[in-house]
């Protein structure tokens, strides 16, 4: 009689000491997830072979951490296994879940960048974030939601092109060199108009962006909110299904006071904080390398405990990323290995992972069933 490998899937815990193994490497650094949550199958030989293999299930915008994450697997199992093979399943992006709101045709996922206050960053992290998850191998949108502010044009260097127009009052998104297709006041008014316009025109206005722009199939719509907590956030999280929000923020207190507000907000609309992007964390001098918090420390931390989510990125004050902004290529395209670009790359990433697990949670809330991996052994 031979003794197949103990075999686990999602009915089965693991054991408490693998369990407690995976449960110490994280997905990303810094980021509550670890291999232990997405686990959804194991193998583990007899004794006397010492042998592990793992299934983990990830999105697609994770797959280029495949071999970091399988490397760490092996690294913490090292002492009780003398072999370890990882699996994955990378799974593409999926439609949110159906809501009462009707979903924007061809957009699977609507991200909301908020920030309740101006000038903390919010527009230069939402193209940024765009632009990292198009890096990631998604297909990705803007929709500039300020309208009386607008700047995404800018950004994304399509500043003066205005949208095809098609029957129906409907207008093809516009697609920019850098690949990601965008909308917003800056591509319908010339740069010197002011929109005079009081809330109802000014929501009117944010309607036909949603309803009457025609997106190519897109994995993320990004979506770069005015400040405050007004028409324009109450308009948005009523009339299409938001899958989650990103809160922008710097560390000094009267930001912080105003980012509570937008995420208080959120909360009585229920869309769900995704984490906290703290900007101008610290200024570096160019010529003396001499750091300094200028607009004080930790307030991201406390904000993200205050409400229970994350810091999922802190991103400094530096002349490149003012400078990119400005220039129409913001810093992920200028140069996608530069420090602040890796920051974008792993909020991007941190956001694509926290979705996957909000959506599976809701998934398995619905059906009863668990996402703990499962336990069965046959004889032979």
């Amino acid at each position: 009689m031979s003794i197949s490998p103990l075999s686990y899937s999602p009915a089965i815990p693991l054991p408490p000491a693998l369990a407690a193994r995976l449960s110490a490497v994280p997905v990303i650094t810094d980021f509550a997830c670890t291999v232990a949550d997405v686990t959804i199958a194991a193998e583990v030989s007899p004794r006397g072979e010492d042998l592990c293999k793992l299934t983990l299930q990830l999105p697609q915008a994770l797959q280029a951490r495949g071999l970091l994450i399988t490397e760490a697997i092996q690294a913490a199992l090292i002492a009780d296994f003398s072999g370890v093979d990882v699996a994955f399943e990378w799974l593409p992006t999926l439609p949110a879940l159906a809501q009462e709101r009707e979903p924007i045709a061809g957009v699977k996922q609507v991200i909301a960048v908020a920030s309740g206050k101006g000038g903390v960053g919010k527009s230069t992290t939402a193209v940024n974030l765009a632009l990292a998850l198009k890096a990631l191998g998604a297909r990705v949108g803007v929709l500039d939601a300020d309208i009386y502010g607008p700047s995404q044009a800018l950004m994304l260097n399509i500043e003066g092109q205005r949208p095809d127009i098609l029957p129906g009052k409907r207008m093809h998104a516009i697609e920019s060199p850098h690949g990601v297709f965008a909308i917003g006041m800056g591509n319908l008014v010339t740069d010197n108009t002011p929109m005079a316009w009081r809330g109802p025109m000014a929501t009117g206005a944010l309607q036909q962006m949603l309803r009457q722009t025609e997106w190519p199939d897109l994995d993320f719509l990004i979506v770069d909110m005015p400040p405050g907590t007004g028409d324009i956030q109450l308009t948005l999280s009523q009339t299409v299904p938001v899958s989650g929000s990103v809160i922008v923020t710097t560390p000094q207190d009267i930001a912080l006071l105003d980012a509570k507000k937008g995420i208080e907000l959120f909360r009585k609309v229920n869309i769900d904080v995704l984490g906290v992007v703290e900007n101008m964390s610290v200024h570096t001098c160019s010529q003396c390398g001499h750091s300094e918090a200028i607009f004080g420390e930790h307030g991201g931390n406390a904000l993200a405990k205050e409400y229970d989510t994350q810091v999922i990125g802190r991103l400094p004050l530096k002349l490149a990323i003012r400078e990119g902004a400005d220039g129409g290529c913001p810093s992920v395209v200028a140069d996608v290995t530069s420090p602040e670009s890796l920051v974008y790359l792993a909020v991007a990433q941190r956001v694509a992972l926290q979705l996957f697990l909000n959506q599976r949670n809701a998934q398995d809330s619905a059906s009863g069933a668990s996402s703990s991996p499962l336990m069965t052994q046959s004889d032979d």
